[in-house]
């Protein structure tokens, strides 16, 4: 099966996390990485690995920029494994993706992930289940918040083996790009019909349970105070996106002349 899939990763930056990423994919034939105009030395690290090739092209949206990689960049195998760069697959996922045969009704397989904090995996996440093996041409892109969904025609195994997230970006970094995210999820939020969003998202709209309770349910609900400090450490990495998502509707409120909690 191995020499079916071409893994795909999308970059920007990334220099603290691909090259373990990478280091995990030297059963691939290929490896593409579509970056976004990296200024660290993502592409130099890139280039140390023989099979992977980089492709440039500017970022428009996570949803564009998946369709284009996937379809656009001359991938020869009809199967394709999705990572973000701070993926990291573990050997025995591997061993098990080598062992599928997939019937003809099998579009693709999702996987859970660790959540880890310097390397530490951590008990549990907030972190959804999601697709990351899928034959090519069954798979479109869209736009959800500040990120992407993979919808896949047919059926969707579900993987035993579980893949690592393990972001290593400094923190500085990470507070830059949250506030990107939570601009994009304020987008989301504000224009969706109350009907359509999830319990979770319209805490989230209340703008003042959302912190407080993530912040709550990580610790105790996930039981992440038993993980030490890497557990409180995520907790208040949820905590801190939440507020931002806060204080940007709350100032979106303001600059509409909303004075009222």
């Amino acid at each position: 099966m191995l020499d079916q899939i071409t893994p795909v990763i999308l970059t920007y930056n990334e220099a603290p996390n691909i090259g373990r990423n990478l280091e995990q994919l030297a059963w691939a034939r290929e490896v593409v990485v579509v970056d976004s105009g990296s200024d660290d030395d993502t592409a130099g690290i890139v280039g140390r690995f023989p099979n992977a090739r980089l492709v440039v092209r500017p970022f428009d949206s996570h949803a564009q920029q998946w369709t284009f990689a996937v379809q656009q960049t001359g991938i020869a195998t009809p199967w394709v494994l999705r990572l973000d760069a701070d993926y990291i697959v573990p050997e025995a996922t591997i061993r098990e993706i080598a062992a599928i045969v997939p019937g003809a009704q099998i579009g693709g397989y999702r996987a859970a992930f660790d959540y880890c904090i310097d390397g530490r995996r951590l008990r549990g996440s907030l972190y959804p289940k999601a697709p990351i093996l899928f034959r090519r041409d069954r798979v479109t892109f869209v736009q959800d918040g500040h990120t992407e969904k993979a919808r896949v025609d047919g059926v969707l195994g579900m993987l035993a083996g579980r893949v690592d997230h393990d972001d290593r970006k400094r923190l500085d970094r990470w507070l830059v790009s949250q506030f990107r995210y939570q601009s994009r999820e304020a987008d989301k939020l504000t224009s969706t019909p109350w009907s359509q969003l999830s319990w979770g998202d319209r805490v989230r709209l209340t703008r003042v349970l959302g912190p407080p309770l993530v912040l709550l349910y990580c610790l105790f609900g996930r039981g992440l105070i038993l993980d030490g400090w890497p557990g409180w450490v995520y907790a208040f990495q949820r905590m801190t996106a939440d507020l931002i998502l806060s204080m940007l509707l709350i100032q979106r409120d303001l600059a509409g002349g909303s004075t009222k909690p």
